[in-house]
């Protein structure tokens, strides 16, 4: 009777949210499942925090692969910042910070190892063997509805795997506005065609308000911080940013992510949409255009990114043949094959399967297992 009390107190809670915010009430799952004293998108960061998936954040690159310097961030690192930078926007917009925490702390969990340079290498293997793109959005999704748990799945709401699959980053604009019309069957069908059509994740519009925040919030987690890391390993100075820029962003990541924020917060409050003014949209854009030349076009030189497309192939030649040959002992059969229920194993192809392994793969074990197995 206690835990029934407590449970609606904390639902009552919700009654001081936006007209626009998501209620917990309006919560969805693929699978019908018991609730317990947990409201749903709190529980799905439960699962999302304990999974096996999200530890191994700890070692896959954000920007630079290569170095060895600490102080740099790592991808943990940067779902933390779109998590807190996402929940101080939700809770000033009075949105459900729940929901915001959910969708950030697992909206990357599908990226490879070797960041960005890893998903472009991945992504072409993808469409030359099985005529599929291949997107870490795409693939966050695929993890908690189809790896998680030995090929059961998370169950994460609807919602959830929504603001995940519509999160893309690299796309920036002044106004983002949610499809509240969006169904769960619409959720789907946008996910599905993602691995046919290149364009659809760039296009598509989140449905709740939420991940709306989530998306622009992975904006501004990264255009600072990446100048940071850049600085401190010495690829750019910080004089280097235009000053166009900094008068109206600053020229730290603290000022950059403490301006846009509240850019955010005055141009959106009580409104069905999230906007930028006009001013810090035109600053974002020309950082983002900044750090694409300075930075991540140098992040990884010509000779570095040539050495990563020989590890992609050849660890994907060679568990490929071990699965086609069923060479039991292969570490793609004793880490992953056999720990997959039957239903994943029967419905997805083998060539699908070495893709899962490897997506998953953090950084040193993508290399340690190119020297171990394939030089």
């Amino acid at each position: 009777m206690e835990i029934e009390k407590i449970k609606e107190n904390l639902l009552k809670r919700e009654d001081n949210l936006s007209e626009y915010a998501t209620k917990s009430s309006s919560a969805i799952r693929l699978k019908k499942e018991i609730d317990d004293i947990r409201t749903p998108f709190f529980r799905d960061i439960d699962r999302i925090i304990h999974s096996i998936s999200y530890t191994r954040y700890m070692d896959k690159t954000q920007v630079f692969s290569y170095l060895n310097n600490d102080h740099v961030s790592k991808r943990i690192v940067h779902v933390q910042l779109v998590s807190k930078i996402a929940r101080t926007i939700g809770r000033f917009l009075r949105l459900n910070e729940d929901l915001i925490e959910a969708i950030s702390l697992g909206h990357d969990i599908g990226h490879t190892p070797i960041g960005h340079v890893g998903e472009s290498i991945l992504n072409n293997i993808s469409q030359k063997e099985l005529n599929e793109y291949f997107m870490h959005n795409v693939q966050s999704v695929r993890t908690y509805l189809s790896l998680d748990n030995n090929g059961n799945g998370s169950n994460l709401s609807i919602q959830v795997l929504d603001g995940i699959l519509c999160h893309n980053g690299e796309m920036v604009t002044n106004i983002y506005e949610p499809n509240f019309n969006k169904t769960k069957e619409d959720f789907l069908r946008e996910y599905n065609a993602c691995y046919k059509n290149k364009n659809i994740s760039k296009d598509i519009h989140p449905m709740t308000l939420e991940g709306c925040v989530v998306r622009i919030s992975d904006v501004i987690a990264y255009v600072g911080r990446d100048i940071e890391d850049a600085i401190e390993v010495g690829i750019i100075k910080r004089e280097d940013i235009p000053k166009s820029i900094t008068k109206v962003l600053g020229n730290c990541n603290k000022e950059i992510v403490n301006t846009i924020i509240l850019d955010i917060i005055n141009n959106s409050y009580d409104k069905p949409y999230i906007k930028l003014s006009d001013d810090v949209f035109k600053a974002i854009e020309e950082l983002k255009n900044f750090n694409y030349q300075n930075i991540y076009n140098k992040a990884n030189d010509k000779e570095h990114i040539e050495y990563y497309q020989k590890v992609f192939r050849s660890l994907f030649d060679k568990y490929l043949y071990d699965l086609n040959h069923k060479i039991k002992e292969s570490e793609i059969f004793t880490l992953f094959v056999d720990n997959m229920n039957e239903d994943y194993l029967k419905n997805t192809s083998n060539k699908r399967i070495v893709i899962d392994f490897i997506a998953g793969m953090t950084d040193d074990y993508f290399i340690d297992s190119y020297h171990k197995f394939c030089k």
